[in-house]
């Protein structure tokens, strides 16, 4: 997972055969080293496809997901579970490196009271089978700690950090994203810096999710925080410009965050490109 790469919620949401030529053909033209694709609905992706335009184009994958409300670990364990098996065979199948995100629960899943002792086993539960399967397909786990709003099980790096532990299976990772960070953590290092051997993954994602660069993201302090723990893992641009309406109400956010492609593209990569550089993580 090491390299630069993009989210492909800038081109597509439906990882359909034509949503993965597109975005793949965008991936390539902007020089990426990887894309991160977002399993929406992985029973119905063409693996093979996928596959062959990976392999085509020598670009690198790594897929994400939060999961449904009919298969939140928290609540639906068995669900989950079965969920998480697809996904990790669909991934497998599509040659991605791992599979990532909320892999815990749902984007948007709030109960309005502390999470308890008794949906943490069952999270826990469920990612040890996961990872089980998982490392059968040679393929690694991610945990990414969200925002209050989207999710009240895992916020901070520390949380995933924990998750993780108890979990206790060598392929799983913690998976940042500055957004999140920058809402949950106290002092953008923080996570970066709790997450340490642990961090394998992180989103590189402005204050408002729109064009790096434009908002207020203190993007110096979150390189030098990587340089300092010697990152050697996958640096993910994820932007938007209009949210899809799959996840406009689980993120919460309703109107264009960003002027257009153009402009995060040509922009807000290069801005966040050359910070890596910057900082010796490129």
């Amino acid at each position: 997972m090491e390299g630069f790469g993009v989210h492909t919620s800038m081109w597509t949401m439906q990882w359909d055969r034509a949503g993965a030529e597109r975005a793949i053909a965008a991936a390539v033209k902007y020089k990426m080293d990887f894309i991160e694709i977002a399993l929406l609905n992985a029973p119905a992706v063409d693996a093979a496809h996928s596959r062959a335009l990976l392999e085509k184009h020598r670009l690198r994958a790594v897929c994400s997901l939060g999961l449904p409300e009919t298969a939140w670990a928290s609540v639906r364990p068995q669900a989950a579970i079965d969920y998480l098996t697809v996904a990790i065979d669909k991934s497998a199948d599509i040659g991605a490196e791992a599979l990532s995100g909320v892999i815990y629960g749902g984007i948007g899943e709030r109960t309005g009271v502390p999470p308890t002792s008794a949906e943490y086993d069952n999270v826990a539960r469920v990612l040890q089978a996961a990872a089980r399967h998982a490392k059968t397909r040679g393929l690694e786990l991610g945990i990414e700690p969200v925002n209050r709003y989207e999710n009240h099980l895992i916020n901070t790096g520390r949380q995933a950090v924990d998750l993780l532990e108890r979990v206790g299976a060598t392929n799983v990772f913690v998976h940042l994203d500055t957004y999140h960070m920058n809402i949950e953590e106290k002092g953008a290092a923080n996570g970066i810096l709790e997450a340490r051997e642990h961090l394998k993954y992180i989103h590189l994602s402005e204050s408002d999710r729109g064009t790096p660069g434009y908002g207020n993201i203190p993007w110096n302090e979150i390189y030098a925080a990587l340089a300092a723990i010697g990152f050697k893992g996958g640096l993910a641009m994820e932007s938007f410009v209009n949210m899809p309406p799959e996840l406009a109400y689980g993120l919460a956010v309703w109107r264009p965050v960003a002027r257009d492609e153009e402009q995060v593209m040509g922009e807000g990569l290069p801005f966040l490109r050359n910070k890596a550089v910057q900082y010796g993580l490129l």
